[in-house]
């Protein structure tokens, strides 16, 4: 099966690099305007094929690893966008499965880490973390399930923190990775951290915005989900 890894590969390397341009643009844009709105939505489809096609080589590689990363990436996109959309009456479902989903990787996570750490394999620092916080993203689904939804600033969090995690992860792979993966020109040392931290530079500067100062200046416009066919 690892015959078909080179077809998969240059889907994966595409989409990788859109992602970074599309996550990079709606970092900087005005939140909530028009540019911000379709890079963002850009971000997130790239980062689905990046992320699943990222597992599936990484599954065909028995790389448990990358299938981690790939799936948990794949889980904090999809309920980042899906929270900014207009609610349905059958989102309770959808909740529940994503927030099973990220506990089930999240275990892998934590398991894996056991035992890279049992190996003193470096890797099990990156399984630890992802572990930790896919479990605290499962802890966040079930306060929204119990809380029959999310809105105003805690929607806000919520789809903010869990876009800059995956474009950090999209980042450190990019820069982090395999020396040859950044191209020569670019490859300045000193320089390869700072478009890693920058998600975290802008996640902790609007929820700080957000939940300390509560403030949304410098939002465009905040909709408000609604349940279709309800009234809330």
């Amino acid at each position: 099966m690892t015959g078909i890894v080179p077809m998969i590969l240059p889907f994966h390397i595409l989409a990788g690099v859109l992602a970074l341009v599309f996550g990079y643009v709606a970092l900087y844009a005005a939140k909530g305007a028009a540019l911000h709105r379709k890079s963002g939505l850009l971000f997130v489809f790239a980062m689905v094929t990046l992320s699943l096609t990222g597992a599936l080589v990484a599954f065909l590689s028995a790389s448990s690893i990358s299938v981690v990363a790939g799936l948990l990436t794949f889980y904090f996109v999809t309920t980042a966008l899906l929270t900014v959309r207009r609610r349905r009456e059958e989102s309770a479902w959808i909740d529940a499965a994503a927030m099973l989903f990220a506990i089930a990787v999240a275990v892998l996570g934590i398991k894996t880490g056991f035992e890279l750490l049992n190996r003193g394999r470096p890797e099990r620092i990156p399984m630890f973390i992802f572990g930790v916080v896919g479990m605290l993203a499962a802890a966040g689904d079930m306060r929204m399930i119990r809380a029959g939804g999310t809105q105003g600033p805690s929607r806000i969090a919520r789809h903010l923190w869990r876009m800059c995690f995956a474009m950090w992860v999209a980042a450190a792979s990019f820069f982090f990775g395999p020396p040859g993966r950044v191209p020569e020109a670019i490859r300045i040392p000193a320089l390869l951290p700072i478009p890693v931290l920058v998600p975290v530079v802008v996640m902790l500067f609007w929820l700080w915005r957000i939940r300390v100062r509560k403030t949304l200046f410098g939002i465009v416009s905040v909709g408000t989900p609604q349940v279709s066919g309800a009234t809330k």
